[in-house]
């Protein structure tokens, strides 16, 4: 049986202001258009996923109890614009900083896919209908690797990934969006012509 199609969004620079390391609620601030773009997304139907790498957990920044708050809290203010997410993912392991039992090469730090892979099995979600939306290439990439579709957005750190890493992309964009409403509008459009 087919699973349902998911946008998988990249946290920082995507759909929250990237404020580096963000370790308080006081910091979270939601980028403009986003909570509307999410309620798009739930409005056509698909799974919205939150994968994030928090690294910041691994380097002693913040503890996994205090991201679960701001995650909370993420899901609270989405939810006030009337915008669901349907889970949040987190990868909080660094390959070289911090210590046991952070400090590893893992599966699950993008651009591997393995929260991907966990969030389909547990959502039942059919990965070559999905997308993969961020403002990193490695955002892109993580969703390239199991069949979605990438989609930049230029908020964040994406207008820098584009104008320095542009040369290096393994598979480029499908989708190159201003911000995650243009990126919404995008991928709502493939859906009408499917």
């Amino acid at each position: 049986m087919r699973g349902q199609p998911a946008v998988f969004l990249d946290r920082d620079g995507t759909i929250i202001e990237e404020v580096s390391y963000l370790d308080s609620v006081g910091r979270l601030k939601l980028i403009a258009r986003s909570a509307e773009a999410i309620t798009i997304l739930n409005e056509y139907g698909f799974k919205t996923v939150v994968i994030t790498n928090q690294s910041g957990v691994a380097r002693g920044y913040f503890s996994e109890s205090r991201l679960e708050e701001i995650h909370n809290e993420l899901v609270r203010r989405l939810r006030s614009y009337g915008a669901i997410l349907d889970a949040v993912y987190y990868c909080p392991h660094h390959p070289t900083e911090g210590s046991l039992p952070y400090r590893k090469i893992c599966s699950c730090r993008k651009p591997a896919p393995g929260l991907l892979l966990k969030a389909a099995e547990e959502l039942g979600l059919d990965l070559f209908s999905s997308y993969a939306v961020g403002d990193r290439f490695a955002d892109l990439e993580c969703g390239q690797q199991v069949g979605a579709q990438g989609v930049l957005v230029l908020t964040g750190y994406g207008k820098t990934e584009m104008d320095s890493l542009q040369e290096t992309w393994i598979s480029p964009p499908s989708f190159i969006a201003q911000d995650l409403y243009e990126a919404v509008q995008w991928i709502t459009g493939q859906q009408k012509r499917k």
